[in-house]
């Protein structure tokens, strides 16, 4: 197998393998964890205290797309005995292109706990401080850019290449907050969070249009108008003719420990979130809420560089199945491809502030109470953000398997129609509550030859995977008896 068709093979591989999700585990709401407050802040533990450890606390990776899944991108050749790829010669890009959306959107996620506390306070009340250092992304693929690659640009030969619906962008920020919960009435539980929003890392696209027109002689016109945010510790060098040279990493912003302590400090790039949330008991069983997460925006003031691209640029296309072909190497088509791009753009630097709005969470729940050894919830939530409205329905059962133990399993389905299965385990020993939840577990998977010696296994149909986990610290109860053996929290 060529070097391109196995950075190809990689790349697809990366976006349909959600493996480190852009939505909070929604088992979380149903869990007796300290951290199910991230669902809706109205929700509390069994625990009078908590104490998050830096780090080993809390852990949480994700990474979705809301197109192919792994068996779009492989699948059984004719005979039925192996697995190919879609590059594969004997694989069918038109049907692969035709499950392709004009908007695709990969959206990966981390998250670290630095800091947690929570504690009661009075008879029912209950205030909880967080402090988590965020990665979040949205990195949007047009149609017509896939089929370029898979088909080439012969295709577009007397038409044009949309690429206007191209953009995505990029935030590391720290965020501090504090919380408090309380019972309005013996049925009735509200609880609200604000959170003040340190920025360290920032990047926008805002993609006003884009495209590239091939004629019959495949001779390129780019017609682009984009702006380019960026906020962090890089160094941006324009060319006298205004052309890209290069966008690099400051390495005297990271090579000090004075310059790094600024930097992650985020004390420059401020901003405000809000968390707001509500469970209702309809009886001593049966149990709603709805919460509100998420809401906040960040304002990028420091290290600002605002790259703005108006430009109309002609010339020769390259393309890619030169290389699948062996009529070009990569370096030479990679060469090819870094000239145009730089020539193509007439880029005006800027430092002028911008905002970025974070995508926010709408989650409606259900629980009931069967016994004090088996729940269910019904959990449902909107991530709403500029690019995509992706919703999420999840049915959990819980079980209290021992004392100390308990396991949850789930059923996801999503307007992206692709269901999932999940599972999680919360233990506890003597002060020590360990916990390990993911709403997306792979069933099948499928073995992948990548070369006539080596193979690789990947899960056979799911474009996400998700995982939290951690150990807390808890101590003594609440005294309010429903809270001291039900699987699900109130």
């Amino acid at each position: 197998m060529s070097r391109i068709k196995k950075q190809l093979l990689f790349f697809l591989a990366t976006l349909t393998f959600a493996g480190l999700s852009a939505q909070t585990n929604l088992v979380l709401q149903n869990t007796d964890l300290p951290q199910n407050h991230l669902i809706n802040p109205a929700l509390r533990p069994s625990s009078s205290l908590y104490i998050g450890l830096p780090v080993i606390s809390g852990i949480r990776l994700n990474l979705k797309s809301n197109f192919f899944s792994f068996s779009d991108v492989f699948m059984k050749d004719k005979s039925g005995d192996s697995v190919i790829s879609i590059l594969h010669k004997g694989s069918d890009p038109a049907a692969f292109l035709a499950k392709i959306k004009s908007k695709n959107i990969i959206i990966p996620e981390a998250s670290v706990q630095i800091f947690g506390l929570g504690f009661s306070v009075g008879h029912d009340g209950y205030v909880f401080i967080d402090i988590n250092d965020r990665i979040e992304g949205n990195l949007v693929l047009p149609h017509d850019l896939f089929s370029l690659i898979l088909e080439g640009n012969k295709q577009f030969a007397g038409s044009s290449i949309n690429l206007s619906q191209f953009g995505g962008d990029f935030k590391y920020y720290r965020e501090a907050g504090l919380g408090y919960s309380m019972n309005i009435t013996e049925r009735l539980r509200v609880g609200i969070k604000g959170k003040m929003l340190f920025g360290i890392a920032g990047l926008s696209i805002d993609n006003r249009s884009f495209q590239v027109a091939v004629d019959k002689n495949y001779i390129h016109t780019m017609d682009a108008d984009l702006v380019v945010n960026l906020s962090g510790p890089f160094s941006v060098k324009l060319n006298s003719d205004h052309t890209l040279n290069n966008i690099a990493i400051d390495e005297s912003r990271i090579n000090t420990s004075a310059g790094l302590k600024t930097l992650l400090s985020g004390m420059n790039n401020t901003g405000m979130g809000l968390d707001a949330g509500a469970t209702y008991d309809i009886t001593d069983k049966f149990t709603i809420s709805a919460a509100m997460t998420d809401l906040g925006f960040i304002r990028w003031k420091n290290d600002v560089s605002n790259l703005e691209a108006k430009s109309k640029y002609v010339f020769r296309g390259v393309n890619i199945i030169d290389v699948i072909n062996g009529t070009k190497t990569v370096d030479e088509l990679g060469n090819e491809m870094a000239d145009s791009l730089k020539k193509a753009f007439s880029f005006y630097d800027s430092h002028k502030s911008f905002s970025e709005t974070l995508p926010y969470n709408l989650t409606f729940g259900a629980s009931y109470h069967l016994s004090k050894i088996v729940s269910f919830g019904l959990t449902s939530e909107s991530r709403i953000s500029k690019y995509q409205v992706w919703e999420t329905v999840e049915l959990t059962a819980n079980l209290n398997v021992i004392k100390n133990i308990s396991a949850y399993l789930s059923y996801s389905l999503s307007n992206q129609q692709v269901n999932y299965l999940g599972a999680g385990v919360v233990a506890k020993s003597g002060i020590f509550q360990f916990y390990l939840l993911s709403d997306k577990i792979p069933l099948m998977w499928n073995k992948i030859n990548v070369d006539k010696v080596n193979s690789i296994t990947i899960p056979a149909n799911m474009n996400t995977l998700n995982l939290r986990m951690g150990v807390n610290l808890i101590f003594g109860k609440t005294g309010r008896e429903n809270l001291k053996s039900d699987p699900m929290i109130r």
